[in-house]
């Protein structure tokens, strides 16, 4: 669909007269008044008096958007202000009604539940309009640019900044409308609890899903959420800021041999992740030292995520081993205000993580920074839902002589002044997307509430199991020093918005919906938006600033998530582990060197060899040739006259997509018994040949040819049995994603016995002259 259909289709009758007439400048790019065009392309040169109407018109169109922003907002501002108090009068009236006093009746409170829907919505609607807005101003900027060869990109976006009606930051309005709509609908009486009880929500298990969630859609999943659940925020008395969402996590890892970056990426057992982390601003004395540890299911044990607070000003010494943990916790065993319990075991872990960093030279290499929204009752962690945005990613190393953070733990010139616009491109990677995670505690075979389960299967959400902040942004800072990327790496250049799959999103009351809205792409756009990255995608200041100051809990539980099976196992849409890739095994031996290089690399020319010959035999070798059928009706219908092409995604040269495996040990034990079974049968052929052999004084001719064919059926069952076992023990010890079904070995074992006890019947009976 073009942009210009999608705005038809996308208008909100309120603000139907405030678009920005996308048709009308289209119109005025084709009325250029110059000189025939010289270059043997129809159509007139654009003057500078074409340009200074074209830009007049779209300063009329960019302050006819802003004002109708502007007005709007202050009137939404103002709503809230009015329901606020309208709340508060209700919620004390209840409070302060006496014994033969009547409170306010449940039609008052349907009417301010209403009355704060509505206000949703608005705030749902100028988003949306907002949004289509800066779209159509790109695109048509864009377009400008390349038809008329005026490139008028730098100027607009310094009119932008001047007038910037896509930066208007709704978070404080999101927490007042959150937390009124949960007194309205507790009807006063809201959950009571601490929200800062991180060490209660410590002990629960909870499985935890992972999403991401298009800019576009932001601030819509956000209104959907609050209203089910309040935003978490842990100091209501104080005035939201937004640097109290911010959360920064140092990561640490070996540059050598990226220790932990594999295991994570591979989900080994007992697979670690160190990391130093604060929330707000570079100014916040506490950090917390955290490690993250993976166990697998069969283990029975939970993977966990345990933490203890250090001053800033100790980190450095504790880092380099110049401060022991016992001096860390000596205050906190003075004051008494945790149990001694509690303070062995946070010097337990801080003895544990230090002499990991000492030991294997772990240093900082890798910071995530992002803003985060917490939905969550206070003090119940059962369902917890969390949002990530501006999520930031950025080197922290100093391995290519550049000094970055030097001797310091993290680097000082950078703080949560996103999106860190003083960094060199090579010092930062800006994910396109939100981060959604659902964590859910649920009882066994009991299921989640029914809205989060529309909210993870709709259109808002693009699911990606076990995504890694800290994978993510060491692969991308680090192309040259890691060869093993995630399976979410291909997806990353795909457009996840999709259409509607059922009814679900905001509404206004007693409206089936408030919008008709289209995410499909500008058609003409698609060849020329490669170059330019996600140039149309709203800036996330706009409304992906986040509402709350939620803080994890202590020793939460890390996500896990199931391994959904594939349709067609025989179809893989990545380059596995499994294929032979000439690209990754040439780089990998020209990394390691010596004698590995030079026989992989005859290797290598060998398989050529071996490809080449076997080419050119069948272009040789007469055989019948497959014919073109012309394409079914229904397919035409499907796919148009156009290439169909399978979506099968390569990695970049010379490295690797890791897919994750799970392994088990009876994953390790199906293979020792399958190996078992076919020496078993083995045997037995064996038995019978040397029975056919040695039977009578002296065996016949026909029963001795009987007695070698099973003979060596019986070895060759041996061999290939044995090349099966090792074959499948390697790839389970190195996680590949093989297909461990024999799809010939039964089949050519029954068919060769078959043919073995055909042979000796007729041997035997030529033998004795029946026939």
């Amino acid at each position: 669909m073009k942009f210009g259909e999608q705005l038809r289709s996308s208008i909100i009758r309120e603000y139907q007269w405030y678009y920005i007439d996308y048709n009308g400048l289209k119109g005025e790019l084709k009325k250029a008044t110059g000189a025939p065009k010289t270059d043997g392309v129809s159509g007139k040169e654009w003057t500078e008096e074409d340009e200074t109407r074209f830009v007049d018109k779209l300063e009329l169109e960019l302050e006819k958007v802003h004002t109708k922003q502007q007005v709007k907002a202050m009137e939404i501002s103002r709503r809230i202000a009015v329901s606020e108090h309208e709340v508060k009068d209700v919620v004390n009236r209840l409070n302060e009604r006496g014994l033969g006093r009547d409170g306010p009746s449940e039609e008052e409170f349907m009417l301010l539940e209403e009355d704060l829907s509505d206000i949703i919505a608005d705030v749902h609607d100028l988003a949306k309009f907002v949004q289509l807005n800066y779209t159509g101003f790109y695109k048509i900027i864009k377009k400008h640019d390349k038809i008329t060869n005026w490139h008028l990109r730098p100027v607009f976006d310094t009119r932008l900044k001047a007038k910037p009606f896509y930066k208007e930051n709704y978070d404080a309005s999101l927490i007042k409308l959150s937390n009124l709509y949960d007194l309205v609908r507790t009807r006063g009486n809201p959950v009571k609890g601490d929200s800062s009880a991180g060490g209660g929500q410590a002990n629960f298990v909870r499985q935890t899903t992972k999403y991401w969630v298009h800019p576009d859609n932001v601030t819509e999943l956000k209104l959907i959420i609050l209203k089910h659940l309040p935003v978490l925020v842990f100091n209501a008395s104080k005035e939201f800021e937004p640097q109290d969402s911010a959360i920064t996590s140092i990561y640490y890892d070996n540059p050598e041999k990226w220790d932990l970056y594999e295991g994570r990426l591979k989900k080994t057992e007992g697979a670690e992740a160190i990391r130093l982390r604060w929330y707000g601003g570079m100014q916040n004395e506490t950090i917390f030292v955290e490690r993250k540890t993976h166990r697998e299911d069969w283990t029975g044990e939970k993977s966990v995520k345990a933490r203890f607070a250090i001053k800033e000003k100790n980190v450095n010494a504790y880092m380099r081993g110049e401060l022991l943990p016992a001096a860390i916790f000596e205050k906190a065993r003075k004051e008494g205000k945790k149990s001694e319990k509690a303070i062995a075991e946070d010097e337990r872990l801080a003895s544990e993580i230090q002499y990991s960093v000492l030991k294997k030279g772990y240093k900082p290499v890798c910071r995530s920074f992002y803003n985060r929204t917490a939905f969550q009752l206070p003090a119940d962690a059962r369902v917890r839902i969390s949002l990530d945005t501006e999520l930031t990613m950025i080197r922290e190393d100093n391995l290519d002589g550049r000094t970055r953070s030097g001797d310091n733990w993290r680097r000082m010139d950078i703080g949560v002044d996103w999106p860190f616009s003083q960094l060199p491109p090579e010092d930062i990677v800006r994910f396109p997307y939100a981060v959604l995670e659902v964590k859910l505690q649920t009882q066994m075979g009991q299921e989640p509430p029914e809205w989060v389960r529309q909210l993870i299967s709709s259109h808002l959400v693009e699911s990606v199991p076990k995504f890694s902040k800290f994978i993510h942004g060491t692969a991308c800072l680090f192309p040259d020093r890691i060869n093993l990327l995630p399976f979410w790496m291909p997806q990353m250049h795909v457009d996840i918005r999709k259409p509607p799959s059922h009814d679900f999103g905001i509404r206004r009351p007693g409206l089936y919906s408030t919008t008709n809205s289209s995410d499909d792409e500008d058609e003409e756009d698609l060849e020329s938006d490669d170059d330019e990255g996600h140039e149309t995608v709203r800036p996330a200041a706009s409304t992906d600033h986040n509402t709350s100051r939620a803080l994890p809990a202590a020793g939460d539980t890390e996500g896990q998530t199931l391994d959904q099976p594939a349709a067609n196992e025989d179809y893989t849409i990545y380059d596995s582990d499994d294929e032979y890739d000439v690209n990754y095994e040439l780089e990998e031996a020209r990394r390691i060197g010596g004698w590995y290089y030079f026989s992989t690399l005859c290797v290598t020319k060998g398989r050529a060899a071996r490809d080449t010959a076997i080419s050119v035999l069948k272009h040789l070798v007469p055989t019948p040739r497959s014919t073109a059928v012309p394409r079914s009706e229904r397919l035409r219908m499907l796919f148009g006259t156009g290439v169909i092409q399978n979506k099968k995604f390569r990695a970049p040269r010379g490295k690797k997509i890791y897919v994750p495996v799970r392994v088990e040990p009876k994953v390790y034990f199906a293979a020792e018994r399958t190996f078992l079974g076919w020496l078993e049968y083995s045997i037995y052929i064996g038995t019978i040949a040397m029975t056919l052999l040695n039977f009578g004084a002296h065996p016949t001719p026909g029963s001795f040819w009987a007695a070698g064919l099973f003979t060596i059926l019986a070895l060759l069952s041996l061999c290939y049995s044995v090349v099966i076992y090792l074959y499948r023990s390697a790839s389970i010890r190195g996680r590949k994603t093989a297909k461990f079904y024999d799809k010939w070995g039964p089949s050519v074992l029954c068919v060769s016995l078959l043919v073995a006890v055909a042979l000796d019947f007729a041997f035997e009976g030529r033998q004795r002259e029946l026939w």
